[in-house]
Order: C-alpha cells, then structure tokens, then sequence
C-alpha cells in the first residue's frame, strides 16, 4: 500500500491585448491505492469539502467482450445487477440508496461497466455493504423472470434510443463496416434487437462469471471519510468474495481500411439528410490519439475554423459541424458529422469538407490555435474536478486502463507536449488521401440526396405489427433464496449513524446603483467561478405574432460585439480558460459562464461589452435566422419533441404564449427582422429587472469591484411585459394523438394545467408526487419499467415556473402496449390518493431530507440555488423551511394533495406514435373519439 499525491501543472495563458504568456499552477489529489488478496484493487480519495461521499465500483468488461451473436450482454447485465441479490430485495437497490439521502446508477461501454453511488457521509458502510453484495452474492437471485423482465427494458431502451430516433442506425452501420467481423468493436453496446432477444439465462450467467469479480474491477472511495474505517469496511465486505476465472489484458486492435466504404440508408425519422464520414485511427492514451483530437477541435471548434467557415458561414449547407476524434481502449476512430440544410444534399457537403481540408492545408495552425485549446483544457480539468463522483471516475477509469490511477500527470503532459507539426503530421497519416467509411442517411423515399456511389446499408428494422417483448414466465415457487455463505451475517443491513447536519452556505448579496441585484458564495476548493446574470422576460416577453425573436436574441449576441468580430469575440474568451453562453428560457434571459479565478475581471469586461454593444450584423443574423429555420425541420423528426410541443399547444391553448414553441415557427422565423431584435433589446434589457450571482473562489469585493464598469454603463430603463390571461383548464379529459408512421414506440404525455412554483402548496405536491413518478421507486416507474417492461422509463411531475404551471405524466412506450400503458397511468394516478402509505410518506422523507447533504457540492449548484432564491424572492434558508414542510408532512396531507393536485377528470391525454396500429384502439378509454392532430 504506497500513498500518493499527484501535483499538476499546466500551461496557463493569460491574456494581455492580443499577446499572450505562459504561467505554471499547480494543484494535487491525494489518493491511497492498495490491492486486496482477491486482487480486488481500491482507491482512497478523501476530500471533507461536503458531507458526502462517492462510491465507483468499475469493471474491466463491456461490449467489446462479447461475441457475435451474443451481443448487448453487458450492458443487459448492468441492468439485472440492480434488481436483486442475496442479501437485498427485489427492487430495494434504489430505495435503499434514496431513503439515505443518495443518488445511484450505473453504465456501460465498450469497455468498461461502471456502477456508482453518491450519498451521505454517513451512509458509506450502506453502499459497501450493497456493492459487495451484487458482486459476490448475485447468481442465485437470477431468475427466468427477472432476466426476462431486464431484456424487455433494455430492448425498449433500444427501440426509445435507436430505432425511434432519427439517424439511430448509423453507428450500427459504420462499426459493421470499419471493424472487421469479430472486432469487440464490430457491433454497438446496446446489441442487436435478435441477440437481446434470444439470450438466455445461463448465457448471461455464464459473462457474469466471466467477468464480475474482484479481480477484474476497481473500487473507489471519494469524499468525507475516515480512511482507517473505510479500509475496514473494504476488509469486512469484499475480502472475502473469491476472484473468477482470470481475464486476460488486451492489446490495441487498431485497424485499417484499404478501401473506401460508402453506404447509405433511408431513414424513417429523418427530416434532412446527414453525412458522417469515419476514418479508423489509434487507441486512446497513444501519443496520435492527442494530436488528433487537437486536429477535430482546430477543423470545426471555432468559427475561426476552417468547416465553420465554408460549411457553416460562406455556404449555409449546414447549421454545424462536430469533428472529433473517439478513442477507446482497443482502436480509435476520427469522425465529421453533418447534417445539410433544407436544398443541399450529401454530394454537396462531401465536396464541403474536401474543399474545407484545402482550406486547412492552405491556412495551417498557429500557435494561438493550440494555446486555445490547452487553456480551455485546465478549465476542463477543474470541471472534472469539481465533484466526488467525478474524481472517482477519473481515478477508476486511469487505474483500469493504464495501471495508475495517477496518470492525469502524464495524460497532462501529453497534452502540453502537443505541436502544430504533431496535428499536422496525424492530418497526412491518417486522413488526407486515406479512404474513409462514408455514411449517408437521408429521408424516406430520397435516396437521391445521397453521397455519390453510395450503396444501401443492410440495416434490419423491426416490424410494428410483429413487434413483441419476451413472453414472461412464473419463477417455480421458491420458499427461500439459497445463499452463498460468508464469514459474516449478510442478511444485517448496517445502520446509519446520524445524519450530518445541514449546512446552507454563507451568502452575501448588494445592490449596485443600477438596480442590479448581485448575489453571492464564496467557495475555495478550486480556483474558478461560475456566473449567472440573468434577466427577467425570456420567452414570456415574446409577442404571438413574432415568436422567435426572445430565442434569436441570444443566438445573435454571442455573434461579436460593436468591436470585435465573433472570431475575435470567441478567441478572447478562450484564451483565458473561460466560457460565456447565453440562452432563452420560458422566463429569463440567462448568460451563463465560468472561468479560472484569477480571470475574473477581464472575463466580466468581456461579459459587459456582449450585453451592452451587440454588433448587430446582418450577415450573422441571417446565418442564424437559416439555422433556426433548418433546427425545426429537424425537430419534426423527434418524437419526444413532438410531444412537448403538442402538449403545451394543448393545456396553454392558441392565446397563452406558452401555448408555442419558444424557437418559434419556420413561418414565424422566417419574418423576424433584425429590427425586431433591437426592438426587443430596447425594451427588456434592464438592470432594473436582472440579476447577477455568482460563486466560487471571489470575494465579495472582488466581484463588486469587477462589475464597476457593468454597474456605471448600463442604465436601469422602466419594463412593461406582454399581459397574458391565464389559460382555461380542459372541462373534460380527452385523447389527442398526432401520428408519426413506422413509429415503434409511443411516446405517451397525460396531464393538466397547475399550480406554479411561486404557490405555496408548490413544494407540498412536489413531495406528494415524490411515491407516485418523482423517481425510479415511483409507481409509474415501478410497474412500468419494473413489472412489466413496457418502457425505459416513467414519470410525473409537476412545472416549476412562475403562475400557472403544469402536472405532466410521461413515458415512450412499445407501441403495442400503448393502450395497456395508458390504462396504467390513468389507474396508478386515480388510485394513488387511496393507495399512498406511511410507508411512502417516511421513505419521502428520509429520501428528500437526507439528500440535501448532496445540494450544494458544485458551483452550478450554488449559482442554481442563488437564481431560485432571487427569481422568488426565497428567504437565504428555504431549503431549510423545505425541510420543515417535509418534516411536518402527513399522510392526511398528502391524501388531500393528490385529491386536489391530481386532476383525473380532466387530464388530456396526447399520444405520438403510428396511428395505423395504435389510433383506431383508444376508443377503449372511454374518452370519447381520439382527435388526431395531423395528417
């Protein structure tokens, strides 16, 4: 056992004018490693900055072990490990983990599978106790209907995630065809919907013994912790789980292609066509794989980028460009995607990118190019740092694929070495002149918008109408698990020892001479901040005649100011290691951003000069006005969409602006001027009316000293904003459905206006709903997802804006349980205020008051909870006050809540999907003849 402290350097670059210098930071992570007998191998991270702790457990195994034919095993197994085992009841891993107060889940890739808990300080012995359990005490709990159940889930994951999506076939496509048959990389996590199909329960058993055990995983402890006990709870949980059979390492399987492959596919989602062209490179840590990644981020990651601007700017084929290099343990890819605008076609933008690599060869790189970059990259670095659970991935995921969970020094390293002839040189390797899988997918019936030369791809589809889950089956009647034994009493869950009090950060806020309300935390673990100023309005001060123009807003402010281009504009900001975002929501225009500590008064000169000397230019307007437009195309291809959309238009009604898609209409859109944006900047943008928080390593008079120049130049104005009456509720429920053909899923949303999050019964109805869809122990959830397999997932909620708000149930469904599904929600939601317990009154208590030890570890958390306390004029401690109403919530209560709150008798019921198979049924719900949206 060897204790380590990892100091790192990196290359920081401040700005000065247009020059720029090279400073050395440091910070370090300490962390204890050591290896068990069973070879199990656990990382100690402590770090007391809250009450809480992270748990990673990561398994060396993912897709890439499968074999062919046998594919989506590891990521089905992933879900089967929290159903059951030995020692914790069917269903109880999550209820478990919420009623202490934490958070859990787990994910799968090619190659890794990682399981992750955060929770309360005080709950660390709970999570090791569980964690062990499903590692050593596992098989005998796999029944033929639990494993049954799993597979319908994860086969509705894949229909929800692929099947339905547009261009959800694509990576199915290029991995058959740059990996040759029997690559671990020839196939897609999820797996092929056969495979998932015909698994069996001992397949899956046989992979778990395979590959879950101690000696083939790594455990990390991160947070509040003492070390001497959590080496004792290591000792007493894990040591004496036996190691599986050996997993032997894996070299890199890089591959090459000799020819040019060029496939393309009719998509039955797709609204544009998309291009992806893939070239095969090198496996992740390798020293190319650095410079290609600078080569994807200098290509396309600026608008100072050479595909940005002919692709994006000069030409308008497409709305964006992502460039990037993806590199796993075993082989390495290096990726365009794009997707052309309304009147290209792929030939076109193929000719794009040829072009732009000329452009880049003709242009080169700068040395500001690669500075860019490194700075963004330590304040991605703090980001990584910023939480427990982040850490412990990093350290797990170092440790597990390069023997050192303190390689971020060396992965650092490589990073600083990086040169311009290095991107260069990976540029000539690798992609200029090297053949490349070319994948074109393009609407139904419009082959013709394809690349040239391109032939069909051999992608299998489901059939609806034959579409169907595993048929269940009834376990033989067990009287008692056989257990595994064990040198101790598994069956004792541990106690938690008192919860740790909570504690609200201190918080300071002034007013500045403008009117300007700033909002303050002062936090030190790192040495960034993160701000938020945020002005009152958003969507809410639209028009119904110009929707669009609050959301075009902050599109074209980023777009440079009075004087600095936006090439200028997005340099300088990334040059000191910062980032600066604005964005429209249904009430507030927000500007977003975070930056190194130390560059907090030239990240606000540049902040002030966005918000006060817009540019203004036509031609950048323009170019986002064709975005927008070829934007809602393509949301016209998403389901999930759809169905936001149709509900609000649904509830809110033609005459409430909430009734409408805030990006607006292509109509709409189409007859915004930039006059119209002025306009709406005259009237709305007042200090008198906005808000500035901030949080982080700043003191109180560091932030007011450096928002001197904001506080003496933008001057408060008197704000009037558009009067909506409030909506009419529906009288009555009623089914709508809008059709979308070959859909197989049915995304499902039943719901009615309600209360706003300025209401005092707001947070009572939150914890009300909490049992009935606020999570994954919810009933929706639970029969749904759990019981019966229909769906990935289940919820309820109610809206938190302010004035009238929503109450919305939801799930996408396989589409031929639609009308089953429909029929549960409406049972579960009338039933609910008869069937709600104690039993789930203390679990939601338990759950929401123990989980405020998590509320405050981030600094966005900290901007997030100062943005809730000055939009609603919240007192500094109402999560305090939350508390109480929790504590003195009753069932009586709770009953009267879902009696009032849960409005049954005029729920509208909306449903997306194909309405050849699904429409003509609904009749059945007794609601009265189904209203189908369009045609």
């Amino acid at each position: 056992m060897k204790q380590h402290k990892i100091f790192i350097s990196f290359l920081l670059f401040l700005m000065t004018g247009y020059a720029t210098k090279a400073q050395t930071g440091t910070f370090n992570i300490d962390f204890e490693k050591y290896k068990l007998d069973n070879e199990l191998e656990v990382i100690l991270h402590h770090d007391d900055s809250d009450p809480i702790v992270a748990v990673a457990l990561l398994y060396h195994v993912g897709s890439g072990r499968e074999k062919p034919g046998k594919t989506g095993f590891a990521h089905l197994f992933e879900h089967i490990l929290f159903q059951e085992s030995e020692n914790i009841p069917q269903d109880e891993f999550f209820r478990k983990i919420q009623d202490a107060g934490g958070t859990l889940n787990g994910g799968t890739s090619y190659d890794f599978t990682v399981y992750y808990e955060v929770v309360p300080k005080n709950a660390l012995e709970k999570v090791l106790w569980m964690e062990s359990d499903r590692m050593g005490f596992v098989e005998n709990t796999v029944t033929q209907s639990a494993f049954i159940n799993q597979q319908n889930v994860v086969m509705n994951e894949k229909r929800q995630s692929v099947d339905n999506q547009p261009y959800g076939h694509t990576s199915y496509v290029i991995n058959k065809s740059i990996y040759p048959d029997g690559h671990p990389y020839n196939w897609t996590v999820i797996g092929e919907m056969e495979d998932l199909q015909n698994a069996t329960l001992e397949d899956v058993k046989d992979f778990y013994n395979s590959f879950y055990g101690p000696n083939n995983a790594t455990l990390v402890i991160a947070g509040d912790f003492d070390n001497n006990e959590a080496r004792a709870f290591v000792e007493k949980y894990f040591a004496e789980i036996k190691p599986r059979q050996p997993v032997e390492d894996r070299q890199p399987m890089n591959v090459t292609l000799h020819s040019a492959v060029r496939l393309f596919h009719e998509d039955n989602f797709a609204t544009q066509p998309q291009l992806r062209m893939v070239w095969p490179t090198v496996h992740s840590f390798s020293d190319d794989d650095y410079a290609l990644s600078f080569l994807g981020q200098i290509l396309s990651g600026t608008r100072k980028s050479p595909m940005y601007k002919h692709l994006v700017r000069d030409t308008r084929m497409t709305s964006g460009v992502s460039v990037y290099q993806s590199s796993l343990e075993l082989a390495g890819t290096f990726n365009i995607v794009l997707t052309a605008n309304e009147g290209f076609s792929l030939k076109d933008l193929e000719n794009g990118v040829m072009e732009s690599f000329r452009i880049f060869e003709e242009e080169g790189i700068t040395e500001t190019d690669l500075e860019r970059i490194k700075a963004g990259l330590e304040m991605s670095f703090y980001s990584g740092l910023s939480s427990v659970l982040n850490k412990s991935f990093s350290l797990a995921q170092y440790n597990a694929f390069m023997g050192d969970p303190g390689y971020i020094e060396e992965d650092i390293k490589k990073i600083q070495a990086v040169t311009t002839d290095d991107v260069l040189r990976v540029y000539e390797k690798y992609i200029k002149d090297s053949p490349c899988v070319t994948t074109s997918f393009v609407p139904k019936g419009r082959a013709d918008l394809a690349a040239e030369n391109s032939v069909r791809a051999d992608v299998i589809e489901e059939d609806i109408l034959n579409a169907a889950g595993v048929a269940q089956v009834t376990d033989e009647q067990q009287t008692e698990i056989r257990r595994t034994p064990s040198i101790i009493d598994r069956s004792k869950e541990p106690p938690l020892v008192p919860d740790p009090l909570l504690t609200i950060p201190e918080i300071w806020t002034t007013t500045l001479s403008n009117g300007l309300d700033v909002y303050g935390i002062e936090q030190q673990e790192l040495p960034v901040v993160s701000f938020t100023l945020v002005i009152d309005g958003g969507f809410r001060a639209d028009i119904l005649d110009q929707i669009g123009v609050a959301n075009m807003m902050t599109d074209i402010m980023m777009e440079g100011t009075r004087t600095k281009t936006p090439e200028e504009l997005e340099e300088e900001i990334e040059l000191l290691g910062a980032t600066i975002s604005m964005y429209t929501s249904a009430e507030e225009i927000v500007i977003s951003g975070s930056t190194l500590a130390r560059n907090l008064e030239k990240t606000m000169d540049i902040m002030r000069e966005i918000l006060l000397e817009p540019r203004w230019d036509e031609e950048q307007f323009e170019l986002k006005k064709n975005q927008n437009i070829n934007y809602l195309i393509r949301y016209e291809a998403n389901p999930s969409f759809i169905a936001s959309r149709e509900f609000n238009k649904l509830v809110y009604g033609a005459d409430h602006i909430f009734g409408h898609y805030s990006l607006g209409t292509i109509e709409s859109v189409s007859k915004i001027t930039l006059d119209d944006l002025k306009n709406f900047y005259d009237k709305y943008f007042s200090p008198s009316v906005s808000t500035f928080h901030i949080a982080g390593d700043v003191s109180r008079q560091q932030v007011v000293e450096s928002l001197k120049e904001l506080e003496s130049l933008w001057k408060a104005r008197d704000v009037e904003y558009p009067d909506y009456e409030d909506p009419v509720p529906a009288k009555q429920s009623r089914v709508f459905f809008y059709d979308m053909p070959g859909s197989r899923q049915s995304v499902i949303y039943i719901g009615h206006l309600s209360i706003g999050r300025d209401d005092p019964d707001y947070y009572p109805a939150y914890i009300m709903n909490y049992q009935l869809g606020g999570g994954p122990n919810g009933r929706l959830f639970m029969v749904l997802r759990e019981e019966k397999g229909y769906t990935y997932g289940a919820y309820s909620s109610f809206s938190g804006r302010k004035g009238v708000g929503t109450f919305i149930a939801n799930a996408s469904v396989q589409s031929g349980t639609t009308l089953e599904s429909i029929e549960i929600f409406r049972d579960l939601i009338k039933n609910y205020k008869e069937e709600v317990s104690e039993d789930d009154l203390l679990f939601t208590k338990n759950s929401l008051i123990r989980s405020n030890a998590r509320r405050f570890e981030t600094l966005e958390s900290l901007t997030g909870m100062l943005q809730t306390i000055s939009k609603y004029d919240f007192p500094f401690d109402y999560v305090k006050k939350e508390e109480d109403i929790v504590r003195s919530m009753t069932l009586e209560k709770m009953k009267r809540l879902a009696d009032h709150y849960l409005e049954t008798d005029r729920m509208i019921y909306l449903i997306v999907g194909d309405a050849e198979t699904q429409l003509d049924q609904l009749i059945e719900l007794g609601l009265g003849e189904p209203v189908l949206l369009n045609e």
